[in-house]
């Protein structure tokens, strides 16, 4: 837990159950309070607030208190007691406590994600629980007082929304046990299509615009060496929303560009493409990738060597995946590139991390050259 501390409050080190509710099995908490991302903006407040990003690229401003209860007003009777009035569903009731698809979990109220597949276990206490947020900034804590225990409550940094309580119970390798209530999440599948205030803020506004109007808002991932061309052509691409430089496929938490240089988080750069499928096809978007990098190059780009820089394609569903092995079969019969083997790999697509700020459109914010090809 963050060693932030609200003012009045000091860290307490208490014996509590170790359940959301009353229940469960006891375990000892290390509590120290955390203030709000906001100063004395509480979740949900009514102050003019500056915009407010998380690491991963969310807009996690404090919703506007007339806001969350218009929002507040379309929940289920249960989750509207859980997340607006801290109430606690029984144990082992909950929908989501043996929910074992991959996907994301996201906050009821205001679609903030919250937690990964990823990331959930069996605690064996009756509720959904996590080791680790999706954004550590996307969770506040707060001290919890009720039913004369010491607890640390979490709740949504965007709405204020009441989730359930984090105890230090947890497996390795946070040690930590984010005991949620189903009635306080949504769930989305991977590949699902999700609404726009559950995207990155830089996508979210585009995102809008096209599904309004189409309602086709679909997202595929390319590595094809560094990430700074190929994300500067897709951005040009006819129907493509925003293409978003990044890192995937590797088996770190929130890499650094230093870490993936190093090649030891067996991360490769990635162009996260968003496109709108009424405009472009993923057969078009295919063809482009393999116009704009030379897919036999094994683990290097052009002067660009390590296995961060290596060809890959990573799906979100079948369909993509049917559709990428079967135009590089078709690539390989082509005689395009004689003698020399294809070596991309298509894979299923792991977490998404962000590229820093200054990795995004490089090229363009800097007037660097490049040896990409533009494929349109």
């Amino acid at each position: 837990m963050s060693g932030r501390t609200v003012t009045g409050v000091v860290a307490v080190l208490i014996l509590v159950a170790a359940g959301c509710g009353q229940a469960g099995t006891p375990g000892a908490l290390a509590l120290t309070a955390e203030a709000a991302p906001r100063g004395a903006q509480s979740p949900g407040g009514n102050a003019a607030m500056t915009p407010k990003y998380s690491k991963s690229g969310y807009d996690i401003t404090p919703l506007p208190a007339a806001e969350v209860a218009k929002l507040a007003a379309k929940l289920s009777p249960e989750a509207y007691k859980v997340t607006q009035n801290a109430g606690t569903e029984p144990a082992f009731c909950g929908n989501l406590l043996d929910n074992h698809k991959d996907g994301v979990y996201v906050c009821v109220v205001c679609g903030l994600p919250l937690f990964s597949s990823e990331h959930k276990f069996n605690s064996g206490t009756g509720w959904p629980s996590f080791y680790r947020p999706v954004d550590p900034e996307h969770i506040v804590r707060k001290v919890d007082t009720s039913y004369g225990m010491v607890r640390a409550e979490i709740l949504c940094a965007r709405c204020g929304a009441h989730l359930g309580h984090v105890f230090d119970d947890g497996p390795k390798p946070t040690g930590e046990r984010y005991c949620l209530n189903s009635a306080a999440l949504k769930f989305y599948e991977k590949g699902a299509q999700l609404p726009p205030e559950s995207l990155p803020a830089r996508t979210a506004a585009q995102a809008q615009t096209v599904a309004g109007r189409s309602g086709r808002t679909e997202i595929a991932y390319f590595a094809g060496g560094c990430f700074w061309g190929v994300e500067h052509y897709f951005h040009r691409g006819p129907g493509v929303i925003d293409a978003i430089s990044g890192y995937m496929q590797g088996h770190v938490d929130h890499p650094t560009y230093r870490q993936v240089c190093a090649e030891t988080t067996g991360h490769a750069e990635t162009v996260k493409v968003i496109y709108d499928a009424a405009k472009i096809t993923y057969r078009r978007l295919l063809e482009a990738f393999f116009t704009m990098h030379d897919p036999t190059q094994l683990n290097r780009q052009g002067p660009d060597s390590g296995d961060q820089y290596r060809s890959g394609i990573w799906y979100v569903n079948d369909e993509q995946k049917r559709e990428a092995e079967a135009y590089i079969a078709e690539l390989a019969t082509s005689g395009r590139y004689g003698s020399r083997k294809i070596v991309t790999q298509v894979e299923p697509a792991k977490t998404f991390w962000p590229a820093e700020e200054y990795h995004q459109e490089y090229i363009a914010k800097n007037g660097a050259a490049c040896h990409v090809k533009d494929p349109w």
